[in-house]
């Protein structure tokens, strides 16, 4: 009697919702801070489809790069530039990379104000603009490209007493958008949210363009799960969903 009770839970659960009940696949993915929404949404279309749940760890992607040279158990690395992915298939860690989104920088801020002038350099020039926050340049791409922009412009030493530094891109739009700092160097995804459209954003065209490059762990034993994911990820339905957050 127990176990005929025990089998009738089983495939109730089953009937109820038959990817948990089965299916106890999973991936982890290693994504850079930037990316954050739109992998959230492309996240939840793979598990719809599939029933496989994908766990996600967003922080810089010089953060992710050195978790998993000491050994994190991810199945697949989004960084938000070329340079980790290649080096972990150089180094035997990581399949060949490929691009999987392309971003730009954008100059945010909590304050309508702050784009009357419609030109970035002007904007960081007003005396009255005390904190700039951007995304560490030694550890995340987007901080990177900010300060080569700063650069190219003739700004970077002189704004460095006004610079707060953020551990990431997320980080920075946090900081501008709470009133931390009157500005803050952002990925132009945020521009789409809610919260981004409520500021306003300076284009920088002197930051380069930013290519995020994606590659399969080689540590990873889901390799066929983690190939269906990466191959979802390039799909027309990701690449809508990517056009919706400002990537190309």
């Amino acid at each position: 009697m127990k176990k005929s009770f025990q089998l009738l839970v089983i495939l109730m659960v089953f009937l109820i919702n038959p990817f948990s009940a089965w299916s106890q696949e999973k991936i982890r993915v290693a994504v850079a801070a930037n990316f954050v929404r739109a992998f959230k949404e492309i996240a939840e279309r793979f598990e719809a489809k599939t029933g496989v749940k994908v766990e996600a760890t967003f922080t810089s992607s010089g953060n992710l790069y050195s978790q998993i040279i000491n050994g994190a158990p991810y199945d697949l690395f989004l960084s938000a530039d070329k340079e980790r992915p290649a080096r972990l298939h150089k180094d035997g860690l990581g399949e060949e990379p490929f691009v999987y989104a392309g971003g730009r920088v954008v100059l945010w801020s909590a304050r309508k104000d702050f784009c009357r002038s419609g030109d970035w350099q002007k904007a960081l020039k007003d005396g009255r603009i005390k904190k700039i926050a951007l995304a560490n340049p030694l550890t995340a791409p987007y901080g990177a490209a900010t300060k080569t922009a700063l650069q190219k412009a003739g700004l970077w030493d002189a704004l460095q007493p006004r610079l707060v530094n953020a551990q990431d891109v997320a980080q920075s739009f946090q900081y501008a958008s709470t009133g931390a700092v009157e500005a803050g160097f952002c990925s132009l995804s945020v521009t789409s949210t809610p919260q981004g459209q409520s500021g306003c954003f300076l284009a920088i065209p002197e930051a380069p363009a930013i290519n995020q490059f994606a590659c399969l762990l080689k540590s990873t034993k889901n390799q066929g799960t983690v190939k269906r994911f990466a191959a979802f990820l390039l799909s027309s339905e990701a690449d809508q969903i990517k056009r919706k957050f400002g990537y190309r």
